[in-house]
């Protein structure tokens, strides 16, 4: 059972012993995998809303906790025959830090990851249209031979006669799971609008509930304790509360900082400092010595109006 703060904040009961043994040695860091995850955003009369789901309760991973759609990069989604459209993989690879192959990978996984889980594709049979309505049981029938790594994305698009829409995505920031945890993941967090003629719908397993929702209200729901959430999905929400459309949000993206986010742990007066560079909300005070109580204990946490405006799962 994970520990809840008062805030919505989502910690794991075995974060206290776990970095206990990271930060005397005993504890070898799990590589990170490489993970993207995608804002799928649309306007409505009082501002964007954004997509999100709610992971089930028994996930093994944030269970309870509200995310974006995403997830892990397949082995496949490197494949040079991928159709592809938008900004070259060279001007990718720049922009988010990475080699090309790498850089191909991540921009699959987003996309492929939000057709699976939300049923929201973002291709075209051309370089500047985008498929309608995504529903029906031949395309559902697409959709589960991806979620079940019965056929690639590559091989997905080849048979469609479509192309993936890489311009629709603005790269958004990126976080990195903390050392001390078992499950680790390097995420790369991204924006879409939704494409015209398709809508979101729950397709995936590992969520129990979708809703599109305000920024602000989101967080609003964060801060009374009432939405369970993860550090990088309530530092986005916060960020882009201060778009008033969708366009301003997608014009943004491309001066967002991609320096990944990488919580510390440090030693201070008999305990362990737990804080994320750059998002001091979510710094944490948790007991150092093996008998202490394993609850965290917060610092004071500012009111959502005094947080400065700053995502698979981190």
């Amino acid at each position: 059972m994970a520990n809840v703060q008062a805030d919505g904040q989502w910690y794991p009961p075995e974060w206290p012993d776990r970095i206990r043994a990271l930060t005397d040695g005993s504890l070898t860091p799990v590589v990170p995998k490489r993970a993207a995850t995608v804002m799928l955003l649309k306007d409505t009369g009082t501002g964007p809303v954004v997509h999100m789901l709610r992971r089930r309760a028994s996930m093994a991973f944030a269970g309870g906790a509200y995310a974006y759609p995403g997830g892990g990069v397949d082995p496949r989604d490197d494949d040079r025959h991928v159709r592809w459209a938008g900004p070259l993989r060279t001007w990718w690879a720049e922009r988010l830090g990475v080699d090309e192959t790498v850089a191909q990978a991540i921009v699959c996984a987003a996309v492929r990851e939000t057709y699976e889980e939300a049923g929201v594709l973002l291709a075209g049979p051309t370089p500047d249209s985008v498929v309608g309505d995504t529903t029906g049981d031949d395309w559902e029938a697409d959709r589960a031979a991806l979620v079940a790594r019965e056929t690639s994305f590559a091989e997905f698009l080849d048979r469609r006669g479509l192309v993936l829409r890489s311009d629709l995505l603005g790269a958004w920031t990126r976080w990195i799971t903390p050392e001390f945890e078992s499950r680790r993941y390097d995420t790369w967090f991204f924006v879409a609008a939704l494409p015209e003629g398709q809508r979101t719908r729950n397709a995936s397993t590992e969520a129990d509930r979708t809703v599109w929702i305000t920024p602000r209200e989101a967080a609003a729901g964060y801060d009374r304790g009432e939405l369970l959430m993860m550090p990088p999905t309530i530092a986005t929400l916060r960020q882009l509360m201060e778009y008033d459309t969708v366009a301003q949000a997608l014009a943004g993206a491309p001066e967002r900082d991609l320096t990944p986010v990488l919580a510390t742990a440090r030693l201070e007066e008999g305990r362990i400092v737990l804080s994320w560079p750059g998002h001091d909300e979510f710094t944490q005070h948790i007991p150092s010595t093996p008998g202490a109580p394993d609850t965290l204990v917060s610092q004071a946490v500012p009111e959502a109006s005094d947080v400065p405006n700053g995502g698979a799962a981190v």
